[in-house]
């Protein structure tokens, strides 16, 4: 099969965000997505980009994605986080993955970064097998901590 990998733009958002629906409902989480395309259209290509955003092209058709962005670790220096690296169900296995990873991490390199990091659910056995396989360390002693919008509020309101 024959695809290529390259730079999002802004149209192509919205199928970015028929991926991202896709991992939802497989992660089990079909009303998680909040985000519009509009949104990333605005979050991704706007004065100040927040994420940078690789897809695969299969035959015209974007089958596959990796969204990233820079963050800051106080041990290592500027770091970047891997948000989601989809491929659509129906061309997973055929190397895109593998392609969408490869230029996530030339990217890092070129960027200047000290570390790549993201985080795999732990019932995702090929997900994690294929990370290890990569040479990534899964790190299963460490926990996902966060404070979604209403816990914020929750949060704010009793300070």
């Amino acid at each position: 099969m024959n695809f290529s990998i390259r730079d999002a733009v802004k149209n192509d958002m919205p199928r970015i965000l028929d991926l991202i629906t896709e991992l939802a409902i497989f992660e089990k989480e079909p009303d998680a997505v909040k985000i519009t395309s509009d949104d990333l259209k605005v979050f991704g290509f706007g004065e100040h980009p927040q994420f940078h955003c690789f897809v695969a092209e299969v035959d015209g058709q974007i089958e596959g994605m990796a969204l990233v962005y820079k963050r800051f670790s106080t041990w290592t220096g500027l770091v970047l986080h891997l948000e989601d690296l989809i491929v659509s169900q129906a061309k997973r296995g055929c190397g895109l993955g593998t392609a969408l990873l490869d230029s996530v991490v030339t990217y890092a390199k070129a960027i200047g970064v000290k570390r790549v990091s993201w985080e795999v659910l732990d019932w995702n056995a090929p997900a994690i097998s294929f990370y290890e396989k990569k040479g990534a360390n899964i790190m299963r002693e460490w926990n996902v901590v966060q404070l979604n919008e209403e816990g914020i509020k929750n949060y704010l309101s009793k300070l």
